[in-house]
């Protein structure tokens, strides 16, 4: 009796005595966007032990007491940043494989290749990925005899940088068996040699799985090594969570075994690569968040159309530069309102690939029509929304849908732009501006492994509309510039909004996961060219820190 007595006092005085948080971080100047889109400071953060803000302290508060503390010593705090939109494993196979990005001509790509042959002689096939024949110069893809003249003894596949055309060499034509008679599947195309119709070299779209299709699958522990070091890449840029746009049941397993091991640091709001995967991985409704809001699977991408790069975005009117192409839609509207239902009908978040301005409104009308069902709280995602029909911008502020863009896309993409659609077509191309006038909230990503995954780059872009080196002068069609303090809500609260992730991080607010960087500049007051030297000294996650610069 006296025991239990002594129990229960001993419980008592468990409960009513005050739990000292896990950290206390202060002395810094924290930096947030509140509910108004405006600049909030603060000076501390207080982070109880299972990681989430018990506090947020103004300059000149008492500070409480916690069993650890850590002083900023005056050094800028800001969220942690959400890229929107993004490929996971592509980030970490990039790393890992050829990166012909940053080549400048088709004899410059042709070296890199030959190079990482000769270094890697016990690789079977070759893989690599980045080629931009815009970028070249060449005005017109490179051919499968040009990749010959760099390696032809061995397979090679490389990927364009957008993702949406493969260039290999005869090698790998040959083994996957295509030829002259092999038919164009829907929704892709064969580049093909005038005269004979054989193979060119490079496939568009959904002709790319010709190849795919022969190309070894990497094993689990190649795709563990991907996963580790594209957390690697993305946390050293300040970038805490991300939505991945295309996991596949391989992929939705590394990132488990990853969580299982306590290895995965990253926050993944993760889309499946289609309606089938979707089912395989996550049955028959969104799972639940995993390992401390660090994995979710709460959505499936769909793609209705190419990218420009390619001449594969689907198109109203035929391209400026290729009169008797309009592009591709990558499915009948028949076929994508049965896509869109049966992952509506089970709850899961539709984000939907739509660059042309014949793809973007194809996904307005067959949202409007799906919204009357289909209701309550469904956030309708289009990802990139390149280029709109300006009659139909006003029409994304309907449904409560979600305009997922990339701002670095169009400073890549602005003289490629101008080309595929004229000077007449521009009105709705990355058309920011209008958009969030329109009453659409805009989420902000990179593309990664398409375009870097650097969101100080992002973040600039969008209140400038200039590139890296200033130019064009006071930015292209700069009526379409959104405010520094939009595009930082655009990389943080309204990124995690746009994955169902709102009240869980994305704010700095009291309850949600303590997720901030220590940067070395004020982004606030930097010009938009220190903006993007921003180098991150610390990354921290659900209040543990995760990456510190060397």
């Amino acid at each position: 009796m006296k025991l239990t007595k002594i129990f229960a006092a001993v419980a008592a005085l468990a409960i009513s005595a005050p739990a000292l948080a896990d950290t206390l971080v202060f002395n810094v100047d924290g930096i947030r966007i509140d509910e108004e889109g405006k600049v909030d400071r603060f000076a501390a953060l207080l982070i109880g032990d299972d990681g989430r803000i018990l506090q947020v302290l103004d300059r000149g508060a008492k500070l409480p007491q916690a069993s650890g503390g850590y002083d900023g010593k005056g050094q800028v705090v800001i969220p942690g940043l959400i890229d929107a939109h993004l490929h996971v494993m592509g980030i970490g196979f990039g790393a890992l494989t050829l990166d012909l990005s940053q080549t400048r001509s088709l004899e410059e790509a042709q070296q890199a290749i030959r190079a990482f042959s000769e270094a890697n002689p016990g690789r079977q096939w070759i893989i690599g990925r980045g080629w931009n024949q815009e970028l070249w110069g060449l005005g017109r893809f490179p051919t499968a005899a040009e990749l010959d003249a760099a390696v032809a003894d061995r397979p090679v596949v490389m990927e364009r940088v957008d993702g949406h055309a493969t260039w290999v060499n005869s090698r790998a034509i040959q083994l996957a068996a295509v030829t002259a008679q092999t038919a164009d599947p829907a929704g892709g195309r064969i580049e093909r040699t005038p005269g004979t119709k054989a193979p060119a070299g490079v496939f568009v779209d959904a002709a790319s799985t010709l190849i795919y299709k022969v190309v070894p699958e990497p094993r689990p522990r190649e795709r563990d090594l991907a996963l580790q070091k594209a957390q690697d890449i993305l946390l050293a840029m300040g970038i805490t969570a991300a939505a991945d746009m295309g996991t596949t049941i391989d992929d939705w397993q590394a990132f488990r075994r990853a969580g299982d091991a306590g290895s995965l640091r990253l926050r993944i709001m993760s889309y499946a690569a289609g309606v089938e995967a979707m089912e395989l991985i996550a049955g028959s409704g969104p799972t639940p968040w995993l390992y401390d809001d660090r994995l979710r699977m709460g959505g499936v991408k769909l793609y209705l159309d190419g990218a420009l790069g390619s001449r594969g975005a689907w198109l109203k009117r035929p391209y400026h530069d290729d009169p008797g192409n309009s592009g591709l839609p990558l499915l009948k509207p028949d076929q994508l309102r049965n896509l869109m239902s049966r992952a509506a009908m089970d709850n899961f978040q539709l984000a939907i690939h739509a660059i042309g301005d014949a793809a973007n409104s194809e996904l307005l009308a067959a949202i409007g029509e799906l919204a009357e069902t289909y209701q309550g709280d469904r956030r309708w995602r289009i990802e990139h929304a390149q280029i709109v029909d300006p009659a139909e911008l006003a029409e994304f502020g309907k449904s409560g849908i979600i305009a997922s863009m990339q701002p670095v896309h169009q400073t890549s993409d602005r003289v490629m732009a101008e080309a595929r659609l004229g000077p007449d077509r521009l009105g709705g191309a990355y058309a920011w501006r209008s958009l969030t006038a329109a009453g659409t909230r805009l989420a902000f990503g990179s593309d990664a492994p398409v375009e870097s995954p650097d969101p100080f780059a992002g973040w600039a872009t969008a209140f400038t509309r200039e590139d890296a080196r200033g130019e064009p002068f006071g930015g292209w069609r700069p009526e379409e510039r959104v405010s520094r303090e939009e595009a930082l809500a655009a990389f943080t609260a309204d990124a995690a909004y746009a994955g169902f992730a709102d009240g869980r991080f994305g704010k700095l607010v009291v309850g949600e996961r303590a997720d901030f960087v220590i940067v070395d500049r004020d982004p606030m007051l930097a010009s938009a060219g220190d903006l993007r030297a921003t180098k991150v000294l610390e990354t921290w996650v659900g209040g543990e820190r995760v990456y510190v610069a060397k």
